[in-house]
């Protein structure tokens, strides 16, 4: 599933797709559903309209218009493609923006486990998906050590998964954990009211470094994940730990374990994580 460098690489894509200048002649709403039913009122909303800006919160795209918010989230294996007009359309493209430039900006799903949602601007803060994330990652301001360190006490939980609640802190999914514990040398199993003060400050700058890290190179195409563009991520390249169970730390050479935690699969090195 991407998360959120990939996300970023989506929407700084679509951002330079959909400028101020380009207008949405229509939408083509193509099933009634993916993971969710698709609003019915969608196409009409977006009709003759600009995207005034597209942000991203967590792992969802927002979409800006005049009407209200088009809310995106790309599931496992969802994308946003740019077709010419005359270009045909496959059976796993759901959703259709046609743009005044000749261009058709396609929302394609194969595993439809995406989604499509839209609500008036207003409407943002009680939005159902959205009111309860923690702090973006990349939010110096937001995200602290001293935020961590004091969310981290009396909880239970392993470190990862306590990173990986979307209430701490979003986007930080299952790939990027790995990596940013690696770098702040703190073992993935180690519960969370454990860590340290000093943990905690080494913690938040490599997620903080991992991400951003990630965003520059492209994301990380493990399976699916491409660009608006087609291109794919390069970040893979570097890890560290991820998916390399078995393997010899890059660091101290010692072979790296895994362990599946909370059902997603966890990577560390025994020597330098502890």
């Amino acid at each position: 599933m991407p998360e959120l460098p990939e996300v970023e690489i989506v929407r700084q894509s679509l951002e330079k797709i959909l400028t101020p200048d380009i207008r949405i002649l229509k939408a083509e709403v193509r099933r009634k559903d993916i993971r969710f039913e698709i609003p019915k009122n969608l196409a009409a909303n977006l009709k003759n309209q600009n995207v005034g800006k597209i942000r991203r919160r967590a792992k969802y795209l927002l979409f800006e218009t005049s009407t209200g918010v088009l809310l995106n989230h790309l599931g496992m294996t969802g994308s946003w493609r740019l077709l010419l007009l005359n270009e045909e359309l496959g059976i796993h493209d759901h959703f259709c923006l046609y743009l005044s430039n000749n261009k058709i900006l396609v929302f394609r799903d194969p595993r439809r486990f995406g989604m499509l949602d839209f609500f008036n601007k207003q409407d943002e803060h009680k939005n159902s998906r959205l009111k309860d994330l923690g702090p973006e990652p990349l939010d110096e301001a937001a995200f602290t050590a001293h935020y961590l360190f004091q969310k981290t006490r009396k909880r239970q939980t392993a470190i990862k998964t306590f990173i990986m609640n979307q209430k701490i802190v979003v986007g930080v999914g299952n790939i990027y954990a790995s990596e940013a514990l690696f770098l702040a040398k703190i073992n993935p199993l180690k519960k969370a009211s454990r860590i340290s003060q000093s943990e905690s400050e080494r913690l938040r700058s490599a997620i903080f470094q991992i991400l951003q890290s990630a965003i520059k190179l492209g994301g990380s195409t493990i399976r699916d994940f491409v660009s608006t563009d087609g291109t794919y991520g390069n970040f893979q390249n570097q890890f560290s730990v991820y998916n390399r169970e078995g393997s010899g730390c890059k660091i101290c050479k010692t072979r790296l374990k895994s362990k599946v935690l909370n059902g997603r699969s966890t990577y560390w090195c025994p020597s330098c994580q502890k």
